[in-house]
């Protein structure tokens, strides 16, 4: 009797552990393929990460031909939108880089709206952000980190390695300072891809948390997760326009350490 008591509550509690709802909030950033591709050995595959960062491009491309569909001297809504991103950047370019920036302004415009757009397609439900992935950031970040060593290089020559050597220092520091400020340097893509990712990370865990309680709790206990999931969001959005300015202000940081050498 004993033995069959025993039974019947670890079966109900099996049921009861199968029946309840997994707490997963990483669930959210899982890479799945779509389709299965390779070439010369290396993985191309399509993803959900590659498909909405498709979507993101579509979707920073659909808002600007949409802004400017119509252009009048007396902006609507959406044209107004579409300037102001334009000009806050081509003015940031201008203050980081200065008038040279100008050259990059069109790449600087570009890496703006596509990292706004890979955060902002996140908050759509059952979507993906792809810079929650570490390899995404991680890959801007390195192509932009050899660009502009490669800008330094081209522009001073073998004197760019000056940019190693801290001014004022006196010979008997430069064995110290010298590896300091080249690791700085080699840090650099690490920093500019761990926080955007990190951020982003951060903020979907918590959102699919809030979303796991909503939908866990009864009717009217899940009001409070919901609505505190509804604000988050918003935040969420904000945060991600904050990464994308950060990054790009870093960026033009980087190419202004390339020209000038500062």
């Amino acid at each position: 009797m004993t033995t069959l008591i025993a039974s019947a509550h670890a079966s109900a509690a099996t049921h009861a552990a199968t029946a309840a709802p997994k707490m997963d909030p990483l669930h959210h950033f899982e890479v799945h393929n779509y389709v299965d591709l390779s070439m010369f050995g290396l993985d191309i595959s399509i993803s959900n990460s590659v498909v909405w960062m498709w979507v993101a491009v579509a979707c920073a491309f659909g808002f600007f031909k949409y802004a400017f569909r119509d252009p009048k001297v007396v902006p609507g809504r959406a044209q107004l939108l579409a300037e102001t991103g334009f000009l806050f950047i081509r003015q940031l370019v201008e203050e980081m880089i200065g008038k040279e920036g100008r050259k990059y302004f069109p790449a600087i415009l570009t890496l703006f709206f596509f990292v706004l757009f890979c955060n902002l397609v996140g908050v759509i439900p059952s979507s993906y952000t792809p810079t929650s992935q570490l390899i995404v950031t991680g890959t801007l970040a390195i192509v932009i980190f050899f660009l502009c060593t490669l800008l330094g290089f081209a522009k001073h020559g073998l004197n760019f390695l000056s940019f190693f050597v801290p001014h004022g220092v006196p010979s008997a520091l430069l064995l110290l300072m010298i590896p300091i400020e080249l690791i700085s340097y080699l840090a650099r893509p690490v920093s500019l891809s761990v926080r955007l990712f990190a951020n982003m990370t951060a903020g979907h865990t918590v959102l699919g948390v809030l979303f796991f309680f909503t939908v866990s709790l009864d009717w009217y206990g899940a009001w409070v997760p919901f609505g505190f999931s509804v604000v988050f969001n918003a935040f969420e959005m904000f945060i991600g326009l904050i990464q994308a300015y950060i990054f790009t202000i870093l960026t033009c940081v980087y190419i202004n350490d390339s020209i000038h050498m500062h």
